[in-house]
């Protein structure tokens, strides 16, 4: 057995993993890269760990049961839905993320998803493909001065994606139950009710992390409670809205548009996925990119660094720079 502390890269979608090598080689550390789509896949190499980073992969109470001597779980992105953070504080062991690496990138591609549908960018552009040269291809299209955006989830993200829409004339609301008045009062954003949001607003921005209170926090009964023709943007996770109903609410008509950055199912979580198992893709009303907001050549670098330089710090006896659960592991150590 080496004596070098092991780190497992659970999974990767980069190309190589030559960015962690080089930070986790110089704290001391070997380096072993999976390709895991199921915990299973995790089981063998997680025992005799000292650390793992994980892109998609889910690392659950399962997983962590199987963990020996894991100090560290490090996510390369900032939602850890897919970690178990319960068993891991249970267990003594520290989970990371990496913040602020994708804010701006996420409100860019948020405000251009939303402009796509409301100035019906795609329709024209099928359309002038096709030799039709028309302004009525897009009809009807609607000033966007003096409409309203509800954003749903107000923390770095939203109050960027709030700058960028208040440029067009457009007035901006928000809820989110955690963010003081006095956050959005900075931003020029009146905080609502969930039902004020879906009633008043023109256009829903979604940027909501994923856990139980957010599963399907769009489904049958709110799409019913938007404005007819409203357009549904989802710059955050993919099951926060449920798919089958916003099939409904667009082929019946209620909604006119939505634009997904990644649908229910969220594609590269799973072993195998077939595109024909979700009706939504067959819409030409619907936008969807592969979970892409966050990118930038610039933001992978550093989600990268950010993430190993973490898993090295810890390693090497330092405190890491985000820490999700070091304050309830050390209450429950006192306890």
């Amino acid at each position: 057995m080496s004596a070098k502390p092991k780190v497992v890269i659970a999974d990767y979608d980069f190309g190589d993993v030559d960015v962690e090598k080089r930070i986790l080689e110089e704290a001391g550390a070997e380096v072993v890269a999976l390709q895991a789509k199921a915990e299973a896949d995790l089981f063998d190499e997680v025992r005799d760990c000292d650390a793992i980073i994980n892109q998609y992969a889910r690392v659950g109470a399962d997983t962590i049961a199987h963990m020996q001597r894991c100090q560290v779980i490090a996510r390369y992105g900032v939602g850890v839905d897919i970690v178990d953070v319960q068993a891991a504080t249970d267990k003594g062991i520290l989970v990371t993320n990496v913040q602020d690496y994708c804010t701006e990138e996420v409100a860019d591609h948020a405000i251009a998803m939303w402009l796509c549908l409301a100035r019906k960018l795609i329709d024209y552009n099928r359309a002038t493909h096709k030799g039709e040269w028309q302004w009525q291809s897009g009809k009807p299209v609607f000033r966007l001065r003096g409409r309203t955006m509800g954003i749903v989830s107000f923390g770095k993200i939203g109050q960027a994606i709030a700058k960028r829409v208040q440029g067009f004339g457009v007035e901006t609301i928000a809820f989110d139950p955690f963010v003081a008045q006095r956050t959005a009062n900075i931003h020029n954003v009146a905080l609502v009710s969930k039902d004020e949001l879906l009633a008043r607003s023109d256009y829903v921005l979604m940027q909501a992390p994923m856990n139980s209170e957010t599963h399907h926090f769009l489904s049958d009964a709110e799409f019913a409670a938007m404005k007819p023709g409203a357009l549904v943007v989802n710059t955050g996770r993919g099951p926060t809205i449920d798919n089958q109903a916003l099939y409904r609410a667009l082929t019946d008509g209620h909604l006119a548009g939505a634009a997904l950055d990644d649908p229910e199912e969220e594609p590269a979580k799973l072993a195998t996925w077939d595109v024909d198992a979700n009706p939504i893709f067959t819409l030409p009303n619907v936008i969807v990119t592969p979970h892409s907001a966050y990118y930038s050549e610039e933001s992978i670098r550093t989600a990268r660094e950010v993430a190993a330089t973490q898993v090295a710090k810890v390693l090497t006896g330092q405190k890491p720079d985000y820490p999700v659960n070091a304050a309830a592991i050390a209450a429950s150590s006192k306890n």
